[in-house]
């Protein structure tokens, strides 16, 4: 290991677990690298003997002087790591850098590749946001958390939680933040310079007032940190992301990975990832391997959170496209025919409406609602953007009628749609629908996966022959789903069916003769990807 290389001294919080704790420290140290440890004084007593016992007699190893009992929300947790912390700080002096870690924590970089990382910019990475413009906190409490005190745990009890804020609101007991502070809010999971770190508690040793605010607020490891090094650190030495990789479910839950997942998080623009299941052992063994493997290289795609929101989003189809309180009354017109073209392959439903264009002089639209450089005429604004068209929809559309003087108007719009699609299906106007049914190579799928940053081209394969099957049946799905409508104006053509098998179902969508509708879909290449 060269001598101006990182050093990284892992503060290590944990609870459970002492065989895993003990591979993870041994995993760590073995590459040549610190941790610093606590365990929760609520944890078993032999627990902890076991963790002494069989650590005690590696160097890189230290143990925080004191135990406190950790509750989630609580001010004990950053104490647990500022204890945790000043044992690395003494016993570690080569320690460059301090990265904070859970026992459900594990590499998913090598401790080479780690350390080139941190030295690549000397920089701070705490995730350090406004706590108040920043819109961090989705749910739940938020001014509440600082200006009032909280004595109670709130997942514990809860009604004295409620209780006692309310009582406070009541008595307009809400307290000022400390005058010099800029509330910050962001991951608790850091990795800060050492010289940062000592300042920090420098801090902490000078102002008492500031650890007096911060040990009855809620939730303070996601605003203790992330203020005092904004406060400490110029910004330009501080970048606001987290190297650990984690994801939350739609519940605010952190989502478990297993043995399937290595490839995915292997590829994620971070050093560790948590929470790895205790069940999943052969991934722990590979990651743990992979720590303490020099020559190991990575292709970084970074497509996780994508890619994990696709697959988890499947089947919630909710009403997003029910009409607005503004737009009950709005219509199209009784007497017009809106005619929709749905295609996943965007350039074939486009070859076939410029192919409507030319034949039949009909205004043809590309994807109105689905692409933002949609050609389109000025219409005071409201087709500026995509939100705007969304939510204008049919006034945007009874616009499009007028601006061309027409009673007839097609447009492109994609089958995941199927809302908007069923939205103007019950208007007063009438409404036809042609679905274009393509064929899907592989090749196409991993390329539509790109497109959509669900893959890229460095995606390991493994990744993507899981990927295709769900992107397949999504496709069969949507399309499944536009037939379901009920849609009285609805129409087919497929790239499997021949020419006069498509003729008559885009004739009568078109409501032109059966020889227009063939020149029309006789233009070459028409469904070539």
């Amino acid at each position: 290991m060269s001598a101006n290389m990182a050093r990284i001294a892992f503060i290590l919080l944990c609870h459970k677990d002492p065989a895993g704790i003990i591979a993870q420290a041994e995993r760590l140290t073995q590459a040549g690298d610190f941790v610093a440890l606590h365990f929760d004084r609520r944890a078993r007593a032999e627990d902890f003997a076991i963790l002494r016992s069989a650590l005690k007699d590696n160097p890189s190893v230290a143990f925080a002087r004191r135990r406190v009992k950790c509750g989630w929300g609580e001010w004990s947790l950053v104490e647990a790591t500022l204890l945790a912390v000043r044992a690395a700080l003494e016993a570690f002096p080569p320690a460059t850098h301090f990265y904070l870690l859970s026992g459900d924590c594990m590499p998913i970089k090598s401790a080479e590749y780690c350390r080139a990382f941190l030295d690549r910019d000397d920089a701070d990475y705490i995730e350090s946001v406004d706590f108040f413009a920043s819109g961090w906190i989705r749910t739940g409490i938020k001014d509440e958390r600082l200006i009032f005190r909280h004595w109670f745990n709130e997942r514990n009890h809860k009604t004295l939680f409620y209780a006692s804020l309310a009582l406070q609101q009541r008595l307009k007991l809400d307290r000022a933040i400390p005058a010099d502070l800029v509330m910050q809010i962001g991951s608790q999971w850091w990795c800060l310079r050492r010289g940062t770190m000592e300042a920090v508690l420098d801090l902490c040793d000078r102002r008492p007032d500031i650890l007096r605010f911060f040990r009855t607020t809620w939730i303070p490891d996601e605003t203790f940190f992330q203020t005092l090094v904004r406060h400490l650190v110029a910004g330009t030495e501080i970048r606001s992301r987290t190297l650990t990789f984690l994801l939350f479910s739609d519940y605010g839950m952190p989502v478990t990975f297993y043995n399937d997942q290595y490839d995915l998080l292997i590829s994620q623009d971070c050093l560790f990832a948590r929470k790895i299941s205790p069940e999943a052992t052969d991934l722990k063994q590979r990651l743990g391997e992979l720590y303490n493997d020099s020559s190991a290289t990575f292709a970084i795609s970074n497509e996780g959170r994508k890619l994990f929101g696709f697959l988890t989003g499947r089947g919630r189809i909710g009403r997003r496209f029910a009409p607005r309180f503004w737009e009950t009354e709005a219509t199209i017109g009784r007497e017009r025919t809106l005619m929709m073209v749905t295609c996943k392959k965007w350039h074939v439903a486009k070859r076939l409406v410029e192919r409507m264009r030319q034949s039949t002089n009909l205004p043809a639209i590309d994807y109105l609602f689905n692409e933002d450089a949609t050609p389109l005429p000025d219409l005071g604004g409201i087709q500026s953007t995509i939100d705007k068209r969304m939510r204008h929809r049919r006034a945007l559309v009874r616009m499009l009628f007028d601006y061309w003087q027409t009673d007839r108007l097609v447009f492109c719009i994609d089958p995941a749609s199927a809302d908007l699609i069923q939205d103007f299906n019950q208007d007063k106007g009438t409404v036809r629908l042609l679905e274009i049914e393509c064929n899907f190579t592989d090749d196409y799928l991993i390329g539509h996966a790109q497109r959509v940053g669900l893959a890229s081209d460095k995606s390991a394969g493994q990744t993507i022959d899981r990927l295709l099957p769900t992107i397949r049946h999504d496709m069969k799905f949507e399309s499944d789903r536009l037939r379901d409508l009920g849609l009285t104006g609805y129409r087919r053509i497929r790239q499997a069916a021949t020419l006069d098998e498509n003729t008559v179902p885009l004739a009568e969508f078109l409501d032109i003769s059966v020889d227009q509708a063939r020149d029309i879909l006789s233009a070459d290449h028409l469904f070539a990807d």
